[in-house]
């Protein structure tokens, strides 16, 4: 089993990054490879699935996003290629909350998440998701939302930076969101 990868990212596709460590170039299925940067070097946490067919690494940027990932594998009729979706554009906290306050409309915005899985992992994981995600993490996280969620918009990433220092951190996702799309209006 392995923990995590330091390694830089030498390739990327729509699904997956290639992480190079020691001169080996490991195939790490992630959520979102574009927020990965090229050349650049990252600790890279992984689950390793070992099926009968199937040997494949997946990558989480956080540690708090594999223990997420983990819970989430354990949910009946739920496997990696699925729980995997949830980490593009959710942040780990708004997740759990959305499982502790039973929002099956939350978790069914993901792709290939449909009613019937969304409530079996209300069912599966209601209250049993201790994850500690500290205000820095927090906050990092909500950006990288708001990137994500302007970037699915059109807005270009160059137009996004402009704008994004001016966006108060302190508000919620979806009050930064408005107050991006004003920024990015004017």
């Amino acid at each position: 089993m392995y923990k995590y990868i330091i390694g830089k990212v030498t390739m990327q596709s729509s699904n997956y990054i290639v992480l190079e460590c020691n001169n080996i170039g490991y195939l790490i299925y992630v959520a979102n490879p574009y927020s990965y940067e090229l050349e650049k070097e990252y600790k890279v946490y992984l689950y390793n699935n070992v099926k009968e067919d199937e040997n494949s690494l997946y990558g989480f940027q956080k540690e708090e996003e594999l223990e997420l990932f983990l819970k989430l594998i354990d949910v009946k009729g739920l496997g990696p290629k699925m729980a995997n979706v949830f980490f593009a554009t959710g942040s780990v906290s708004g997740i759990v909350d959305a499982i502790n306050r039973e929002n099956h409309l939350y978790l069914t915005k993901f792709p290939r998440i449909g009613e019937k899985i969304a409530k079996q992992i209300i069912l599966d994981l209601k209250g049993k998701i201790n994850i500690e995600v500290d205000s820095n993490s927090q906050e990092d996280t909500n950006r990288e939302d708001l990137v994500a969620v302007l970037e699915s918009l059109g807005y270009k990433t160059s137009e996004i930076k402009k704008i994004i220092k001016d966006v108060d951190s302190s508000l919620t996702i979806e009050e930064q969101i408005k107050e991006a799309l004003k920024l990015l209006l004017r």
